[in-house]
């Protein structure tokens, strides 16, 4: 059981599978009361907040698309009513298909762009307005900037402007002690990677690292935890690289 008590709140976007749910799960344990937002179907995030709950942390289900202004604004006054002022922001919510540029259609581009880039913007901006002084913010970016691999261009391009976002944005919340940070994954063993490759596929992903694995979720959450935490509270403006050193 948890016994901590929640006095500081987490929101954690796209957090009702994969990375995001491993991120919200570890910061439930590190302490931090946690809104998990999702963008469709409530199953997978009530469900998770029925095992965090049960654990002994407080916890709510919040829908909200991220590339939707008001539905940000919404999801931002709803953990404010239900559990407290923000603390942390995790932006985790993503989309990735990958098409060669020149088979790209309009709506990919727009949708791509739509939850990766305007939805970041969106958070980031209320989260000025309305996080504690002292917060954390960390976005979400991926070591396939760094691979630039056939396929990749747009999903590439939204990653370069989140981190973008990320450098900029710790320069003008300066006086506040907020950090924005970035953690960029290798390959990770979650839905959103493995579905539509064939198993040869995911095992030469799985041996491009020097450490000859996927990643797992949990070890994206164990750096989201660090940069949350205390102990980084001199990181700022950074993008950690988190991969097992394929890049």
């Amino acid at each position: 059981m948890n016994t901590v008590n929640n006095s500081q709140v987490a929101i954690v976007t796209g957090a009702s599978r994969g990375i995001g749910a491993a991120v919200a799960r570890r910061l439930a344990n590190d302490g931090f009361a946690v809104a998990i937002n999702y963008a469709s179907s409530s199953k997978e995030a009530d469900a998770l907040v029925a095992e965090l709950v049960a654990q002994g942390t407080k916890a709510m289900a919040v829908k909200a698309d991220v590339s939707n202004a008001d539905e940000v604004r919404a999801m931002f006054e709803a953990t404010e009513q239900q559990l407290g002022k923000v603390d942390v922001l995790v932006n985790n919510a993503g989309v990735l298909k990958t098409v060669p540029l020149a088979d790209t259609s309009d709506a990919l581009y727009e949708q791509t762009f739509d939850i990766n880039v305007r939805g970041t913007f969106n958070t980031l901006r209320e989260a000025a307005a309305r996080m504690n002084e002292g917060g954390r913010i960390i976005n979400f970016s991926s070591t396939t900037l760094a691979l630039n691999m056939p396929g990749y261009a747009i999903y590439n391009a939204t990653k370069a402007a989140v981190e973008a976002f990320t450098h900029v944005f710790a320069k003008e919340l300066r006086g506040r002690n907020i950090t924005v940070n970035a953690v960029a994954p290798g390959p990770i063993a979650t839905s959103l990677f493995l579905d539509g490759k064939t198993e040869e596929q995911i095992q030469t992903f799985a041996k491009m690292p020097p450490l000859q694995r996927l990643g797992q979720p949990e070890d994206i959450a164990s750096v989201v935890s660090f940069l949350a935490s205390p102990d980084a509270a001199w990181v700022n403006g950074q993008i950690l690289r988190t991969n097992g050193g394929v890049a």
